[in-house]
C-alpha cells in the first residue's frame, strides 16, 4: 500500500498565495515576523514588492490591513492564531469587522497540533472569537485540498473572513475529481445511519478513522465535513441528525463557543438532537510532541471511536 501524502495547511496556504498573486495585482500579504512559519516567504520570494513585514506588531499590522483595504487592495494578514484572533482581537474587532473591510486573516500554528510550543501558543479559542464578530466568515480547511480551494474562495468573497490553518503535516482526503469548495457548504465524507460525526480541520481525518473502527462494531456512522463554521451549512446538519438521531462534533478546539456550539445552536433551533461534544473539554493544552497531544486529548480516530461507542451505547 502507497504511503498517504500529509502537507500541512499552512503550507497550502502559502502555495495559494503564491499562485493566486499571478491571478491578483492587488492582492497584498502582511505577516508579523513569521513569514518562515507561516509560509508566506513563498509569496514573498514571487512578489516581494507584495509583502510587507510589519514586525512582531500584530496590532498594528491588522490597522495596516485595513487601511490597504479602504484603498482597493486585498490585504491577507498572516499570524499564529494565537496572536491574529487572540492579541489583535480588537483590531479585528473594530478596524476590520465594524466596517466590514475587505480583510482576510490567515491564521497558523492553531490548536494543540502547535505541539511543543505549549499551552500559551496552542490557540484553542480561535474560532469562538472570531464566530461572534458580525459579518466574519470562518473557515477551518481538512487538508491540503480544501485549504487551497479556501483561499481562493476567501480572495474570491468581499467582506472579511478568518481562515484556520495547522502546523501538524495531515492526510490529504479531499484529492478526487468531484471536489467542490463553497463558502456555507459542508460536505458528507461518509454515509450513515446511526449517528452523524460532524467535524471540522484535522479531526476530519480523525472521524473518518473513527468511522472505519465503528464499522467493526456494527456502527454505521456518517461523517460530514464542516470547513465553512460560519456561516454553517444548517441544512446539511438537520438533514443528517434528522437521519440518524444522534450527533457527534469533533474539533482541535474548545468545546465551548467552536463548531459543537455552532452545531447545538443549529440543531436546537431546528431540529433539537442529542449531541456530544468532543475537543478541549474546558482546560488548556500542555507541551508535547503534536501527534501524542492529539491523542492525550482524544482526538484521534481511536478516541473519537472510544468516545461515540459510549454515547451510542
Amino acid at each position: 500500500m502507497s504511503e498517504v501524502k500529509k502537507i500541512a495547511t499552512r503550507e497550502s496556504y502559502g502555495n495559494a498565495l503564491a499562485e493566486l498573486g499571478k491571478e491578483y495585482e492587488n492582492l497584498v500579504v502582511l505577516d508579523a515576523d513569521l513569514a518562515a512559519a507561516t509560509k508566506t516567504a513563498t509569496f514573498k520570494k514571487a512578489f516581494p514588492e507584495r509583502h510587507i513585514d510589519c514586525g512582531i506588531a500584530e496590532c498594528n499590522m491588522m490597522g495596516i490591513a485595513a487601511g490597504l483595504a479602504t484603498t482597493g487592495k486585498i490585504p491577507f494578514a498572516s499570524s499564529f492564531a494565537m496572536f491574529a484572533a487572540g492579541r489583535a482581537f480588537e483590531q479585528v474587532r473594530n478596524s476590520i469587522g465594524y466596517p466590514q473591510l475587505n480583510v482576510k486573516i490567515g491564521a497558523t500554528h492553531a490548536g494543540i497540533s502547535v505541539g511543543e510550543d505549549g499551552a500559551t501558543h496552542q490557540c484553542n479559542e480561535d474560532i469562538a472569537l472570531m464566530r461572534v464578530i458580525p459579518g466574519m466568515v470562518v473557515i477551518n480547511p481538512s487538508d491540503d485540498v480544501e485549504a487551497k480551494a479556501a483561499v481562493r474562495a476567501a480572495i474570491e468573497h468581499v467582506g472579511p473572513v478568518y481562515m484556520r490553518f495547522g502546523r501538524l503535516a495531515v492526510p490529504v482526503i479531499n484529492d478526487r475529481p468531484d471536489y467542490h469548495f463553497e463558502i456555507g457548504k459542508g460536505t458528507i465524507v461518509r454515509e450513515g445511519t446511526d449517528v452523524t460525526i460532524v467535524a471540522t480541520g484535522i479531526c476530519v481525518d480523525s472521524a473518518l478513522g473513527a468511522a472505519e473502527l465503528l464499522a467493526k462494531e456494527g456502527i454505521n456512522a456518517e461523517v460530514v465535513n464542516i470547513c465553512t463554521i460560519k456561516p454553517l451549512d444548517d441544512d446539511l446538519i438537520v438533514a443528517s441528525a434528522k437521519k440518524t438521531g444522534r450527533v457527534v462534533t469533533v474539533e482541535e478546539h474548545s468545546v465551548i463557543g467552536g463548531l459543537g456550539s455552532a452545531v447545538c445552536d443549529c440543531l436546537c433551533a431546528k431540529l433539537p438532537t442529542p449531541v456530544k461534544k468532543l475537543g478541549m473539554q474546558d482546560v488548556f493544552g500542555t507541551s508535547g510532541p503534536a501527534s501524542e497531544l492529539v491523542k492525550k486529548f482524544g482526538l484521534d480516530a481511536e478516541g473519537v471511536c472510544k468516545s461515540v461507542l459510549e454515547y451510542v451505547k
